[in-house]
């Protein structure tokens, strides 16, 4: 967002504001996008709970036992499985839900300028039926999310800030059909393209 030379001389304490302001606005616009409440993630699960989301099976967790009764906690890498269990403990209505400010520890993830083993990120889940399982349906989802990041954008510029212009209207497009337009390219390079013919672009399967 700091796209101006202004945003980029911010002092790190401006920069800390800013970033509340678009976290919290954002939160309200996609609970309201997408009828979620927002609910307590936990940190940690016993091993034997089977909430840990093993992601590819091949990374390694950041555990330790606890003195009270030698039990083994992990760090969770993922709440796929957590966020399933909720919808059901808490008895969610159909096409309600829950989205709640994930944090994690991924200790063999790769480090670089947008990856960090500390993972900070928006998470949800709703409850739907079978009739929902669509393209039809996840189109119209997607297109709730994008006007919810739209919305946290203009809101921005009501506060003194450039916000990043999106472009609401998406264009949807499946991995076989962007492999056939672009079949030298790999997969970043035919997502940059699509991108910066498109703007906004979601990619189905």
């Amino acid at each position: 967002m700091f796209i101006k030379e202004k945003y980029i001389d911010m002092s790190i304490l401006d920069k800390q504001k800013y970033i509340k302001i678009i976290k919290d606005k954002f939160e309200r616009q996609l609970a309201h996008q997408l009828s979620l409440t927002r609910v307590s993630a936990p940190l940690l699960v016993t091993k034997e709970s089977g909430l840990q989301d093993d992601l590819s099976g091949v990374e390694r967790k950041v555990s330790f036992d606890i003195l009270k009764d030698g039990k083994e906690l992990e760090i969770v890498q993922s709440l796929a499985k957590w966020k399933r269990m909720a919808l059901k403990k808490y008895d969610f209505p159909i096409h309600k839900g829950l989205y709640t400010d994930m944090t994690a520890i991924r200790r063999d993830d790769k480090m670089d300028e947008t990856h960090s083993i500390y993972v900070d990120q928006w998470d949800w889940e709703k409850v739907i039926v079978r009739k929902d399982r669509t393209i039809d349906y996840l189109k119209k989802t997607v297109k709730k999310i994008v006007k919810a990041i739209a919305d946290t954008s203009k809101f921005l510029k009501t506060k003194g800030f450039e916000g990043v212009e999106i472009r609401e209207d998406v264009f949807f497009i499946t991995s076989q059909e962007l492999l056939d337009m672009y079949p030298d390219k790999t997969d970043k390079e035919r997502e940059y393209l699509i991108t910066k013919q498109y703007k906004t672009v979601f990619i189905i399967r």
